[in-house]
């Protein structure tokens, strides 16, 4: 250990004789001292009061504003074997150019014959529709011929029923004379046989009353059986006209029915003809997809099937294809405790990967080499990150972004907050409190 002593040499000796006790002196030294602390603080305490513009930053890459306007994978509809390339990685098509030819993998359609065979099926079909209608038309017109037939015979039964009605009558009638005639005759007979037996009467006037009333009797037999055929043909005629009407019935019943069977049969012949007809329409539709041509104006980036007979499946990848013309805009990330902060319409800066520019985040008017763009989505989702994605598209009232950016390219975004003072930033910061947030249309309800 050293052993201090409470002894001082102050006094003892000329301090102003040494180089090191002069060196050591504070008199002069602690002046400059002082002041520079005093100079540091003031410095420090203007910098904490300069106005510091609170941002939001994250990361991002380039892309289009429109989604038609972004890279794409061009996909084949039908599956196939490469036959033909038409282009190569970097070509410039336009829309409509052929990329690729395929040919049929699937033996449904390698009939080369396939849409002619087709289309004479639809005409034959087409053809037996034609028929079934004819036969259709035919039937319509026996059944109206059977009904204007069974009107008339029935007209006809009517009629010889009311004739029949009109004999019963007239015969009716006659039997009542004969028989009233016959009574009559069976009275004298009763009378002069009385007489007769009296002796008043002849025999031979007895016989003559009595031939008579034979014939008499004869006659209302007679009439009577007259009356009584007329009655049977009356009912016979009131029974055929039944059966006529029975009859055509059963005959328009069966036209009718031989009519619905042709009408089922028609309709089924006309589904097979759509069904043909829509066959038709897809091998003629698929036919096209054999050649594969871009959808828009663009450069070919890469071919994701490449070679000479490989098959490809439906739905499958075969180029990617960037358009030519496309509006730029960033994909920027940023974090969920930031999302509130974000609005339509809200100003942001980038930095563009490859582009120099010389940055004070907190002071935007001092940077140099950034762009500006605006809010113009907001996603209400995160990624598989826990990141929310705003898509910003460049600021009318800005310095144009550069030419030379593509799509794909990094870029760096910060979104101007509220203007705060530097010291306030810095104690956020160090706390890990989020930024003050305030809205314009708030600003101006407070005032």
């Amino acid at each position: 250990m050293l052993e201090l002593s409470d002894s001082s040499i102050k006094g003892r000796i000329k301090q102003d004789e040494f180089e090191s006790f002069r060196k050591l002196s504070a008199g002069k030294n602690h002046r400059v001292l002082k002041r520079s602390l005093f100079v540091l603080l003031g410095v420090l305490i203007v910098l904490l009061c300069l106005p510091w513009t609170q941002n939001i930053s994250g990361n991002g890459r380039l892309t289009s504003l429109r989604p038609d306007q972004r890279p794409q994978a061009i996909q084949t509809i039908i599956p196939g074997k490469i036959e033909q390339w038409y282009v190569s990685e970097g070509d410039f098509v336009k829309a409509g150019d052929t990329i690729m030819r395929i040919s049929e993998v699937k033996d449904d359609y390698f009939d080369p014959n396939l849409l002619v065979n087709v289309e004479d099926q639809i005409k034959s079909k087409e053809s037996s529709v034609s028929g079934y209608m004819q036969k259709v038309a035919a039937l319509d017109r026996q059944i109206d011929a059977l009904n204007e037939s069974a009107k008339l015979k029935r007209s006809q039964q009517e009629l010889k029923i009311k004739q029949s009605i009109l004999k019963v009558q007239s015969d009716s009638m006659d039997f009542n004379v004969v028989k009233g005639n016959a009574v009559i005759a069976r009275d004298q007979y009763e009378r002069f046989k009385s007489l007769f037996e009296k002796g008043l009467k002849s025999e031979t006037e007895l016989e003559q009353r009595e031939v008579a009333y034979q014939n008499a009797r004869a006659k209302q037999m007679e009439t009577e059986n007259k009356l009584l055929i007329a009655r049977q043909e009356l009912t016979n005629a009131r029974t055929e006209l039944n059966t006529i009407s029975q009859d055509f019935r059963d005959k328009v019943s069966k036209a009718e029915s031989d009519k619905f069977s042709t009408m089922s049969v028609l309709y089924d012949t006309e589904a097979q003809v759509t069904k043909l007809q829509s066959q038709f329409a897809g091998y003629t539709q698929r036919s096209g997809f054999y050649f594969i041509t871009s959808p828009a104006d663009g450069y070919v980036t890469r071919a994701i099937k490449t070679g000479i007979g490989e098959t490809i499946k439906e739905g499958e990848e075969i180029v990617s294809l960037m358009p030519a013309n496309y509006e730029l805009a960033v994909e920027l990330m940023v974090k969920p405790i930031d999302y509130p902060l974000l609005s339509k319409g809200q100003k942001v800066r980038f930095i563009f990967d490859g582009w120099p520019a010389f940055v004070f985040s907190g002071w935007p008017g001092a940077s140099a080499g950034t762009y500006g763009g605006v809010v113009v989505a907001i996603d209400n989702f995160t990624n598989n990150q826990g990141e929310y994605r705003i898509l910003v598209a460049p600021d009318p009232g800005d310095v144009p972004w550069p030419s030379g950016i593509r799509v794909g390219a990094g870029a760096h975004g910060m979104a101007l907050l509220k203007d705060v003072p530097l010291g306030y930033e810095l104690w956020r910061q160090f706390n890990g409190f989020p930024p003050s947030y305030y809205k314009a249309d708030d600003d101006k309800e407070k005032k």
